[in-house]
């Protein structure tokens, strides 16, 4: 193999693995705001603790 097709293959592996990294980061950062919305969406749901403690039951 000469020098410039080895030259041509490193530069396309270095391409893949940027892009790759960037797709990565992308998904990472899309996790991590949804998880923060949920975080967000349940910390602002007004609950009661005594909800369902009792039941009535009649035969």
């Amino acid at each position: 193999m000469d020098i410039a097709s080895l030259s041509i293959a490193m530069n396309q592996s270095k391409v893949q693995q940027s892009a790759g990294i960037a797709l990565m980061k992308m998904a990472m950062n899309n996790t991590s705001e949804n998880a923060g919305q949920i975080t967000e969406m349940l910390e602002n749901v007004s609950s009661n603790p005594n909800l369902g403690n009792n039941l009535d039951i009649k035969a």
